[in-house]
């Protein structure tokens, strides 16, 4: 890649800005996108591109729909309702031989209801009792078709039977709701009378077979006690006999406390572990704040300490030295420390410091006497838990085997409790039968059939339509390479955008040139600020390309000649395609008879070869005769002299080159001028061509400045006219 500056940056001012903020990651292909991935433009981009391919597909699923709809054959459903009580209704007490449910399991319970009702064993029931085997109602007439041969009449009644059992398994369904207690049982068919019978029989099948089923519980559960209630009464006397034993071979003795909560029993060594143990606790605490104390008051002067400063005996010494002081202070006044006064005064003074000094050492002495005291206290406590813990521990572990026999003896103390309880209870409800399920609501006859149903499966299709048109959709735009978007240039071409102009459709084009402040005007007038903004006015000569003919080159480089010649620069616009030209056309003039070539051929000077465009300021140098070699032309030096001669006469240079696929002048150019502008089409130019188009050109030298985006539909790139353009509209007065 081409590491030279599109153009040498300017030193300072809003330009060089410009510079540092586009021109290194234009330079580098990495210019950043602001737009993620996919998001909701994106989205309504690809609908209103595929449009047509999204709506054929939903109409069309919407008609298969339809079609199938009609195809069906009506099938009836009867419901009836069957109330279930997971705990069931118990008269008496001894019902409940199930294990109970508790609330987080009624859930588990229900789907468990629902498993039952569509079981192939329930449907054999309703099978029996319907006589289903011998009707053609469900088994259909030509059942006996499918006899095999050699099969006895019952025999073949049995698999008559398991087939229409197979059949009502299919055709049957029951739900609970999460929230209530009441399964709905439903079967369906094509027969409505047919499907009513069936489903009161699943309905009456369920309810008999929760009545048997507890029945024969209860009567299990009563056999089964009583051999439990003998066995249990043998191994607990064997327990408690072998307990005894062993407490009186280890002697261990019990003794038995009442308290609120009722009786407790522990043994003599233990209750004196537990006295002994409060005593140590209370010693240590009073061992501890003895220890605090003193600690907290060795190393203050025995003066500051409350005890001594709030004791009667050091107050009184205290007042005593004041008086003393006083009096000495008057005396001072009068006589010298001399004075047999003074000095009687001052020995008495003496003293009663000692005095004051003697009481605090005696006060803090004892302070620390009560701490080697509590500690002295502690200590022995402490010998003599250590002599009952072991003495107590000695005890644990002969009763670690006793707490074995007594514990086995209490649980078979409590399991014979139990199981006579529930004997009792049982004996007494054995022929009570329990109402947990109990029949609502029969099945009446349908009227109307659930099915085929044309919402739901118009719905279902209008689903399937979207997905199939989705789908479509995505496969058409992951082939499709075109660019659409503003972002999308900025993201993928690696270059900075300059502008973009709307599309406008072909009949209204002249009137948008025509006003100077309609949508297209004001688009390259945006687009002649950010080039004036970008390049450096020493730096005037630009080339402007595209990929492919027809991407509105010319017509851009002609209005941006005029924009900038209207702001007083003089400007010359060249045609240097020598394929193709068409400014001349553009700007309604005749076919210069001397032009570009014959001007770089010197048969005609450069000042008679050109015309003037719209504005005073325009000077234009079209194409004369086409020359048969262009590329020989273009690559001569005369155009290099011929543009370094007019780059000081003109403020702005501008070249309309030809395309860049598959021909040789646009890059033969983009050597010998300042920058290139390249110029892309919206929705028509595939992104691998621009790419390719970009990379010959910097291969061949030329330098980009930027792109210009032509044609853009806002809608094919999902986004809103007036979001996008922004532009306003003045209405001529």
């Amino acid at each position: 890649m081409n590491e030279r500056s599109i153009v040498e940056a300017p030193e300072s001012g809003p330009a060089a800005r410009w510079y540092d903020q586009y021109l290194p990651s234009a330079q580098q292909g990495i210019y950043p996108s602001h737009a993620p991935i996919f998001d909701a433009t994106t989205l309504r981009g690809i609908l209103f591109r595929q449009r047509w391919v999204v709506g054929g597909a939903i109409l069309l699923a919407l008609l298969a729909g339809l079609i199938w709809t009609v195809l069906q054959q009506p099938i009836y459903q009867a419901d009836a309702t069957v109330r279930v009580e997971p705990r069931g209704l118990f008269v008496v007490e001894g019902q409940d031989v199930a294990p109970q449910i508790f609330n987080n399991e009624i859930s588990s319970y229900m789907t468990t209801q629902v498993g039952v009702i569509e079981s192939q064993n329930l449907a054999l029931v309703v099978a029996e009792e319907l006589n289903l085997a011998n009707r053609y109602d469900l088994l259909g007439r030509d059942i006996e078709d499918r006899r095999p041969d050699g099969i006895s009449d019952e025999k073949w009644r049995d698999q008559k039977a398991s087939i229409a059992a197979s059949l009502l398994q299919g055709s049957v369904s029951a739900e609970i709701p999460f929230d209530s207690r009441i399964a709905t049982i439903s079967f369906q068919s094509t027969d409505a009378l047919l499907a009513a019978e069936i489903t009161n029989a699943y309905a009456d099948a369920y309810v008999s077979s929760d009545t048997r089923r507890n029945v024969a519980s209860n009567e299990y559960a009563q056999t089964y006690l009583q051999e439990q209630v003998a066995d249990v009464r043998v191994r607990l006397q064997d327990a408690e006999k072998a307990a005894n034993a062993y407490a009186r071979s280890s002697g261990i003795v019990t003794q038995t406390t009442t308290t609120p909560e009722g009786e407790s029993g522990s043994t003599v060594t233990a209750s004196n572990l537990a006295s002994i143990n409060q005593t140590v606790l209370a010693a240590r605490a009073a061992r501890i704040a003895a220890e605090q104390r003193w600690r907290a008051v060795s190393r203050i002067p025995a003066g500051q300490l409350p005890e001594i400063q709030n004791n009667a005996v050091v107050q009184g010494l205290l007042s005593n030295k004041a008086e003393l002081v006083f009096e000495r202070t008057n005396l001072r006044q009068r006589y010298n420390d001399e004075f047999p006064e003074i000095i009687e005064i001052n020995a008495q003074i003496g003293e009663v410091d000692r005095q004051i000094t003697a009481a605090s050492a005696d006060i803090k002495a004892s302070i620390r006497n009560d701490f080697v005291i509590a500690r002295q206290q502690e200590q022995a406590l402490n010998q003599e838990l250590e002599s009952i813990t072991r003495e107590t521990l000695d005890e644990q572990d002969k009763q670690v085997q006793y707490s074995v026999l007594e514990r086995e003896a209490e649980a078979l103390r409590t399991q014979l409790a139990v199981l006579l309880d529930r004997f009792n209870s049982i004996s007494t409800a054995v022929n009570v039968q329990s109402g947990s399920i109990t029949k609502l609501d029969p099945a009446s006859v349908p009227s109307d059939p659930i099915s085929p149903n044309l919402t739901r499966n118009l719905l279902i299709a209008l689903v399937g339509g979207i997905a199939i048109a989705g789908g479509l959709a995505v496969l058409r735009e992951t082939f499709d390479d075109r660019l659409r978007s503003l972002e999308e240039v900025e993201a993928r071409i690696g270059l900075p955008l300059l502008g973009h102009t709307p599309f406008v459709e072909e009949r209204y084009i002249d009137n948008q040139e025509a006003s100077q402040f309609g949508a297209l005007m004001e688009a390259y007038a945006s687009i002649r600020s950010t080039i004036d903004f970008a390049i450096a006015r020493d730096q005037n000569v630009l080339q402007l390309s595209s990929s492919q003919p027809n991407e509105g080159k010319s017509t851009t480089a002609l209005a941006l000649a005029e924009l900038f010649a209207r702001l007083g620069r003089k400007t010359l616009l060249i045609d240097a395609d020598l394929r193709k030209p068409s400014l001349a056309k553009l700007v309604g003039a005749e076919k210069p008879e001397a032009g570009l070539v014959e001007v770089l051929r010197g048969h005609s000077d450069f000042k008679s070869a050109i015309f003037k465009g719209a504005h005073e300021n325009l000077d234009i140098l079209g194409v004369g005769a086409l020359p048969p070699n262009p590329v020989e032309t273009l690559s001569s030096n005369y155009l290099k002299e011929l543009i370094e001669t007019q780059r000081k006469e003109y403020s702005l240079i501008l070249i309309d080159s030809s395309p860049v696929m598959g021909l040789a002048d646009a890059p033969l150019l983009a050597r010998q001028v300042d920058a290139t502008i390249f110029i892309l089409e919206a929705n028509t130019i595939q992104f691998s061509q621009a790419k390719a188009a970009i990379r010959r050109l910097r291969s061949d030298g030329g330098n980009l400045l930027g792109v210009i985006l032509t044609k853009y539909r806002a809608s094919n790139a999902g986004q809103n006219y007036d979001y996008q353009y922004g532009y306003y509209e003045y209405e001529e007065a």
